[in-house]
C-alpha cells in the first residue's frame, strides 16, 4: 500500500516538473515571437526579450528532458530556488517601476535570460537518480 502512495506522489511530482518545463518553453516561444511588442510593453529591448526567450526554451527543454533521470528532490530544490529568484526579480522590477525607473522590465527579463540557463546547468550537473527496483 505504501509503495502505491509513494508511486502516485512521484508520478504527480514528475507531472509537475514536466508542466514547469512546458510552461517555460511556452513562455520562451512567446518571448521570441513577440519580442518587439512585448519589449515595448515592458520597456526592454527586443534583443533582451529574444535572449530571454531562448534561455527559457533551453531551461524548459532541459527540465523536461531530465525528468526521468534526476531525483524529484533535486527538481524540487531547483524549482524552489528558480521561483524564489523570480519573485525577487519581479518585486525588484516593480519597486523600480513605482520609483519611476524604466529599468524594471530589464531587471525582470534579465533574470529570465540567466536563471533558466543556471537551472539547466545545475540539473545537468546533478547526480542521476538512483535506480529503483522494477522502474524499467
Amino acid at each position: 500500500m505504501t509503495e502505491v502512495v509513494v508511486a502516485r506522489r512521484m508520478s504527480r511530482q514528475k507531472a509537475g516538473a514536466i508542466a514547469d518545463g512546458a510552461f517555460k518553453v511556452l513562455l520562451g516561444a512567446v518571448c521570441i515571437a513577440g519580442a518587439a511588442p512585448l519589449g515595448r510593453l515592458l520597456g526592454t529591448p527586443a534583443w533582451l526579450m529574444a535572449v530571454s526567450g531562448a534561455a527559457l526554451l533551453i531551461g524548459g527543454g532541459a527540465g523536461m528532458g531530465y525528468v526521468r533521470s534526476r531525483s524529484m528532490r533535486t527538481y524540487t530544490r531547483l524549482m524552489v530556488a528558480y521561483d524564489g529568484g523570480w519573485v525577487v526579480a519581479a518585486l525588484a522590477g516593480l519597486v523600480m517601476a513605482w520609483q519611476g525607473s524604466g529599468a524594471g522590465g530589464e531587471v525582470w527579463m534579465g533574470y529570465q535570460a540567466v536563471a533558466p540557463l543556471a537551472f539547466a546547468a545545475l540539473l545537468a550537473a546533478a547526480a542521476p537518480a538512483p535506480a529503483r527496483a522494477g522502474s524499467d
